[in-house]
C-alpha cells in the first residue's frame, strides 16, 4: 500500500461518517474546554487575593477530576455509537482484503485525528474562556479583578495528558472488539436485531422497590446530618432502580399495552408498542442514562444556585447580628461586665449600634428517645439520627431579650425547635420530667447554635439556678468533655462595611491584648468567605449542569440517528404493505414520543423526590428558605425541559429524514 494511504483512508472514513463523527468531536472539544478551564480556575494567582481563596481552589481542584471522570465514561460511552455504526464498514473492508493490523492503523490515525481536533480546539476554546469565566467568578464572590491573561502550563499537561490517555484507552477497546471477532460476526452484528425480551417481573419490582426504597430515605429522613450520610444511599438506590425499571419495567408495561386490544389494535400503536418492546432490551439503558444524567442536571443547578440567590438569608441565620462574642466559663456578672467592656470600645470606635443582645447559656448534646433525652458519653454513628443539641437559658434573660413577659411555675418549661417539630407534652431529663408549658415560634439569636448540624431543643427553664443544676449534672456524667456555660453579646451597627471591617479588625486586637478567650465574628467578614464557598459551589455546578446537558443532547442525538437507520427499512415494508405515509409519520410520533419524554419524566418525578432531602443537606449550609428551593427547582425544570422539547424536534426532524429515505 502506498505510503499515506492510511492517513487518508481514515479522514475519509471520518468525513463519510460525518453524521456520528462531527457531534462526538465537539463534545470531546467541549469536555477538554470545561476540564481545562476548571483546572487552570483552580490555579489562577488571582484567587489568591479573594478571602476564601483555598476553599474555592480546593473546590475547582475536585471538581476539575469529576470532570475528567465523567470524561472518561462519556467519551467511552459515545464512541460505542460510533463503533456499533461502523461494523459493517469494518467487515466489508475485511472481506475485501484488509488485514485486522491495517484496519488497526486505519482507527490509529482516526483516533489521532479525533485526539488532535478535541485538544487543539478544546484548549484553544478553554483559553479563550478562561479569562471570561475568571471574571464571572470574582463578579459572583465579589473578588478583585486582576488585569493580564493567564495560561496554567501545568493545566495545560494534565489535559493533554488526560485526554490523550482516554483516547488511547478507547482505541485500544475498539481494536479488541475487532480482534476478537471475524468479519461474519461483525456483519451480523451490524445488522443484528433484537430478540423479544421476556416479561422480567422480578426484576421490575426489584427496581420498582429500589426507587421506592431512595424516596422513602429522601422524604422521612428529618436530621440534617443523616440526610447527608443517607443521600449517597437514596442516590445510588434510585440510579440502579431507574436502570432496572428501564430494562425491566418498561417492557412488562408495553407487554401490558400489548394485552390491551382495543389500545394495541390501531396502526400507529401497533407499530410502535411492537417496535419498542423488540428493541427495548437496547434502548433502555441509553433512556436510563438519559434520566440519570437530567436528574443530575436539575438538582446540582437547583440546589447551586439557590445558595446563591439565598446568600442574604444564610448570612442573616448564620449571623443574626453584625458583631457577636462568644466567650466560656462566665458567669452572668462576668458576662454583663465583659458587655461593658466591649461598649466602651464602641464609644472609643465611634461605631453607631442599633441594636443589642446579651444572655447567659448552656448547651450540650445527647441522645433523643421520644420525650427522653439521655446525656452519655458513648455516642456512634449507629444512633446519628437521635443526637440532639439542648440549648438552656433563664427566664429573665430570654424576656429581656426578646421584650416578652412569660411566667414559669416549677418544672416547667417553654421550647423552639429549630429542625424538627417536638410532639410531647414532657420532656426527661437526668432524674427530672419538665412540662412543656408552650412552644416558641422563634428564639434568641445565636448564630453558632442555630449553624449545628443537629436537631436543637431551645428551652426556657424558670432562673439561673436551674440552668447551673444542669450543668453540674451533665459534668458528672461527661466529665472532661462536659460543655461550659457560655455568654452572648451581640450587637447590631449602622456603620457602612468599611467601617465594620476597620471595627472588627481593632476588636481583634483589643481581644488579643486583654486575653480574652472567646469567639469575635462579623457578618461583613464573614460574607466573602461565604461568597467563596457558595460561589464555587454554583459556578461548578454549572460547568458540570452544562456538560451533563451536553451529554444528554449527545445520547438523544445518536439514538435518533441508530433509532432511525433499523427504522428505515422497517418502515419501508410497512409502506409496501399498504400502510399510509401519514400512518408511518404518526406511528413514528407516537414511537419517539413514549421513548424521549419518558426520560423527562421519570427525572422530574426523581427530583421531586429529592427535594426533602436536600432542603435538609442545604440547612447544614444555614440555607432554610425552602419556598426559594423549590422555586429554583421548578424553574430549572421548566427551563429544561423548554431546552428538551428543543433538542426533540431537532434531531426528530434527523430521524425522520433517514427514516423517509
Amino acid at each position: 500500500m502506498s505510503r499515506g494511504f492510511f492517513p487518508r483512508l481514515a479522514a475519509s472514513n471520518i468525513r463519510k461518517n460525518g453524521k456520528t463523527y462531527f457531534p462526538y468531536m465537539l463534545t470531546g472539544i467541549l469536555t477538554v474546554a470545561v476540564f481545562y478551564m476548571v483546572k487552570s480556575l483552580s490555579q489562577n494567582p488571582g484567587l489568591e487575593q479573594m478571602v476564601g481563596a483555598a476553599t474555592l481552589a480546593f473546590t475547582l481542584s475536585l471538581g476539575s477530576w469529576l470532570v475528567g471522570l465523567f470524561a472518561l465514561i462519556f467519551l467511552f460511552y459515545t464512541n460505542s455509537f460510533l463503533i456499533k455504526r461502523r461494523k459493517r464498514e469494518f467487515a466489508i473492508f475485511q472481506i475485501l482484503g484488509m488485514e485486522k493490523r491495517h484496519l488497526a492503523r486505519t482507527l490509529a490515525w482516526e483516533t489521532f485525528y479525533m485526539a488532535a481536533v478535541s485538544l487543539a480546539g478544546g484548549l484553544v476554546l478553554g483559553m479563550s474562556l478562561d479569562k471570561l469565566m475568571y471574571l464571572a467568578i470574582t463578579q459572583m464572590i465579589d473578588g478583585p479583578v486582576s488585569l493580564g491573561f493567564f495560561v496554567s502550563g501545568q493545566a495545560l499537561a494534565v489535559t493533554a495528558l488526560l485526554f490523550l490517555a482516554i483516547f488511547l484507552l478507547i482505541f485500544l477497546n475498539t481494536v479488541r472488539q475487532i480482534q476478537v471477532a471475524n468479519p461474519m460476526e461483525l456483519l451480523r452484528e451490524s445488522q443484528a436485531g433484537e430478540r423479544e425480551p421476556r416479561s422480567r417481573w422480578l426484576t421490575a419490582l426489584v427496581g420498582l422497590a429500589c426507587v421506592g426504597t431512595g424516596y422513602y430515605l429522601a422524604i422521612t429522613t428529618e436530621n440534617p446530618m443523616t440526610s447527608m450520610l443517607l443521600f449517597f444511599v437514596a442516590v445510588v438506590l434510585v440510579v440502579i432502580g431507574t436502570y432496572l425499571l428501564f430494562t425491566a419495567g418498561i417492557t412488562v408495561f408495553l407487554k401490558l399495552l400489548r394485552k390491551n386490544k382495543r389500545y394495541y389494535y390501531q396502526p400507529r400503536h401497533f407499530v410502535s408498542v411492537s417496535g419498542l418492546i423488540y428493541r427495548m432490551r437496547r434502548n433502555a439503558v441509553g433512556l436510563a442514562n438519559i434520566c440519570v444524567l437530567s436528574t443530575m442536571v436539575l438538582v446540582m443547578i437547583s440546589a447551586t444556585s439557590s445558595l446563591m440567590l439565598g446568600m442574604e438569608d444564610i448570612i442573616h441565620s448564620r449571623y443574626p447580628y453584625h458583631f457577636a462574642v462568644y466567650t466560656e466559663g462566665m458567669t452572668p456578672e462576668e458576662g454583663e461586665a465583659l458587655a461593658d467592656r466591649v461598649r466602651e470600645l464602641q464609644r472609643q470606635q465611634e461605631l453607631p449600634v442599633t441594636g443589642e443582645i446579651q444572655y447567659a447559656y448552656l448547651a450540650f448534646s445527647c441522645l433523643e428517645d421520644g420525650d427522653t433525652f439521655l446525656v452519655t458519653r458513648e455516642v456512634s454513628m449507629m444512633v446519628l439520627d437521635d443526637v440532639a443539641n439542648l440549648f438552656f437559658v433563664s427566664l429573665d434573660d430570654f424576656n429581656r431579650g426578646m421584650g416578652t413577659d412569660w411566667t414559669l411555675e416549677e418544672g416547667e418549661v417553654l421550647l423552639y425547635a429549630n429542625r424538627k417539630d417536638y410532639r410531647y407534652p414532657e420532656l426527661r431529663l437526668f432524674d427530672k420530667t419538665y412540662t412543656v408549658k408552650a412552644q416558641l415560634d422563634s428564639f434568641l439569636g445565636n448564630g453558632i447554635t442555630a449553624a449545628n448540624a443537629a436537631s436543637s431543643y431551645f428551652l426556657v427553664v424558670r432562673d439561673w439556678q436551674e440552668v447551673q443544676e444542669l450543668y453540674e449534672q451533665q459534668k458528672a456524667v461527661l466529665g472532661d468533655i462536659a460543655s461550659q456555660c457560655q455568654y452572648y453579646y451581640g450587637f447590631d451597627t449602622s456603620a457602612g462595611e468599611e467601617e465594620q471591617r476597620a471595627f472588627f479588625q481593632a476588636f481583634n486586637n483589643w481581644r488579643a491584648e486583654n486575653q480574652i478567650l472567646g469567639i469575635v465574628e462579623s457578618s461583613v467578614d464573614a460574607r466573602t468567605s461565604f461568597l467563596g464557598l457558595y460561589g464555587g459551589f454554583f459556578f461548578l455546578g454549572v460547568f458540570l449542569g452544562v456538560l451533563f446537558l451536553a451529554a444528554t443532547v449527545l445520547i438523544i442525538y445518536y439514538k435518533q440517528i441508530s433509532e432511525g437507520y433499523e427504522d428505515q427499512e422497517r418502515f419501508s415494508i410497512l409502506q409496501k404493505v399498504g400502510m399510509s405515509r401519514r400512518e408511518v409519520k404518526a406511528s413514528i410520533r407516537s414511537q419517539v414520543l413514549l421513548v424521549f419524554f419518558l426520560p423527562l419524566a421519570v427525572a422530574g418525578a426523581h427530583t421531586a423526590a429529592a427535594l426533602p432531602m436536600v432542603m435538609r443537606m442545604l440547612a447544614l449550609l444555614n440555607l432554610t428558605n425552602q419556598r426559594l428551593y423549590v422555586a429554583c427547582s421548578a424553574v430549572c425544570f421548566l427551563v429544561f425541559g423548554v431546552l428538551y422539547v428543543l433538542v426533540y424536534r431537532l434531531t426528530a426532524r434527523t430521524y425522520y429524514r433517514i427514516v423517509r429515505r
